[in-house]
């Protein structure tokens, strides 16, 4: 087992102020390690760190593992994590900020700040305000565009972005369906820095982490030798867990900085999640107003079985940048934020004045989920002590059994690799209108899929019967796509999953390539 070095600070002095015995908090703290220790080794994470606020005080923190898996170096509560998607509610509060300020307003059009932004459809273009960024109701499916984003690194700049969301049909009306998406985060990002005069970065640290004291963030270009305890994301592999896109000595201002490029440490994360359940010690950070317009529900949200079951749940619902349910009864206000090798959680209760913090830097999303669950319910349940990591990781297996329906992977186990006398007709240049060229060329012996603007979308096509796929070449990028060429001229070609449960940013069905010419 790795070295590690673990934190925890006491439940005590919050429960003594709640006139809560300590036996009772030794007892919830005694829950609170089992759920941490369990989870680690059930799921065999290369790191965890979690803290709890509570009346305002920081009543536990804990972290174990490595940044790096078998270097001995330790995790701790000023460890670096990347924040993912909890990076939203970030970019929301900015704008929050801008809009205090009187710089823009909620309703403005996005066009007011950004005179090039095109949508597909004329009209949604003219319509799009900057609130309609952060609420997921554009109209655009699941994960639109996010090749763009991800797998990084890649060359796609916030320009490309911009100019790319004309080239993606939406899959529903304008603001008739919640469908999640990143692109457009990155849009607000730049509508706030164009409001601001400032880029992005800059912005986030003058009106964030600043006046907010989270030290320890880092948002924009920086240096990771400097900057100094930085986790590394890891893949599960039989042999351990193993670092997969391992940052350099300096870590780029990456395209998807808005919507998901955030780091920042466990006591910065609690710091955050302080202000917000506690107003009072930063009432000049943002208005009433403003607190209430990024907490209101926007954009209804599908209330699921497991909501139900798990929560009775009654209501679902995104705010700017949050989710927002009920639990038990419970107001809740959330987000999880997951890139590859990397899970965030963040749950707030706010009538309860409760917050909790979950980073891990490893195949993490059964771990987030369990944990979050079980420790959640130490506020909203706390009479029911079987509500464990374990109760909510038999729930999730309960539910994949319970489902023989869901479509499944496909067996791909006889795949040969593809000749290219098999492909002889399909070989060449192709080109997509948002994501650019790929080529379908001879190599090795075999047959090679290359992106030109995304460099780990390289791979090996292979045969499987009478369907082709792609191989990858760096096992880090876990969504591998069928190859369909369309009959005549000019040839086309569509992808599509080869794993129906593959993460949605892999948004094979939004390309639409057409052959350019052959290969060079």
């Amino acid at each position: 087992m790795p070295k590690t070095r673990q934190h925890s600070l006491s439940l005590l002095p919050c429960l003594l102020l709640a006139g809560i015995s300590f036996s009772v908090a030794a007892t919830e703290r005694a829950l609170i390690d089992t759920a941490f220790d369990e989870t680690v080794n059930r799921y065999g994470l290369p790191g965890l760190a979690v803290g709890i606020i509570q009346d305002g005080e920081v009543v536990y923190r804990r972290t174990a593992g490595e940044t790096v898996a078998g270097t001995g170096q330790p995790i701790d509560a000023d460890t670096l994590f990347k924040i993912a998607s909890n990076s939203k509610a970030m970019t929301a509060g900015v704008l929050a900020r801008l809009v205090d300020a009187g710089k823009l307003k909620w309703d403005d059009p996005v066009t007011k700040y950004l005179p090039q932004f095109r949508m597909h459809d004329r009209w949604v273009t003219a319509n799009m305000q900057v609130r309609d960024l952060l609420i997921h109701n554009s109209g655009l499916g699941l994960g639109a565009g996010d090749l763009m984003l991800w797998p990084e690194p890649n060359d796609f700049t916030r320009a490309d972005i911009i100019a790319g969301l004309a080239h993606l049909k939406p899959t529903h009306s304008f603001r008739s369906h919640y469908a999640y998406d990143n692109l457009l985060y990155v849009v607000a990002g730049e509508v706030a820095a164009a409001a601001a005069g400032v880029p992005y970065e800059t912005l986030v640290k003058r009106e964030l982490f600043e006046p907010l004291g989270m030290d320890r963030c880092q948002v924009g270009e920086w240096n990771r030798s400097q900057v100094g305890n930085v986790a590394q994301p890891h893949a599960r592999t039989a042999g351990g867990n193993r670092v997969i896109r391992e940052d350099g000595e300096v870590v780029p201002n990456i395209t998807s900085m808005a919507a998901g490029g955030i780091r920042c440490s466990l006591n910065d994360m609690l710091t955050w999640v302080g202000m917000w359940l506690d107003p009072q010690r930063q009432p000049a950070w943002l208005s009433e107003q403003q607190r209430r317009a990024v907490w209101t529900a926007h954009m209804p949200m599908p209330v699921s079985k497991r909501m139900r079951e798990w929560d009775n749940s009654h209501f679902s619902a995104y705010g700017y940048g949050w989710r927002l349910s009920d639990i038990d009864g419970v107001w809740k206000v959330a987000h999880t934020g997951t890139l590859a090798g990397m899970y965030s959680s963040v749950i707030l209760l706010p009538d309860q004045r409760v917050g909790i913090v979950i980073l891990i830097n490893g195949s993490g999303e059964a771990a987030r989920t369990t944990l979050g669950q079980a420790l959640t319910k130490r506020f909203t349940r706390p009479s029911d002590a079987t509500l464990t990591v374990a109760h909510y990781a038999a729930a999730l297996e309960a539910e994949d059994a319970a489902d023989p329906d869901r479509p499944r992977i496909a067996d791909t186990s006889a795949r040969m690799p593809a000749t290219a006398a098999a492909l002889a007709d399909r070989l060449g240049r192709y080109r997509d209108p948002w994501f650019g060229e790929v080529a379908i060329c001879p190599a090795g012996g075999g047959v090679s899929f290359v992106s030109a603007r995304s460099p780990l979308l390289a791979g090996r096509v292979m045969r499987v019967g009478d369907r082709w796929l792609v191989d990858w070449h760096n096992d880090s990028v876990d969504a591998e796509p069928w190859l369909a060429f369309s009959e005549g001229l000019p040839v086309r070609l569509a992808l599509s999953h080869v794993d129906p449960d593959a993460d949605f940013s892999y948004d094979y069905a939004d390309l639409d390539f057409q052959r350019t010419g052959p290969c060079e």
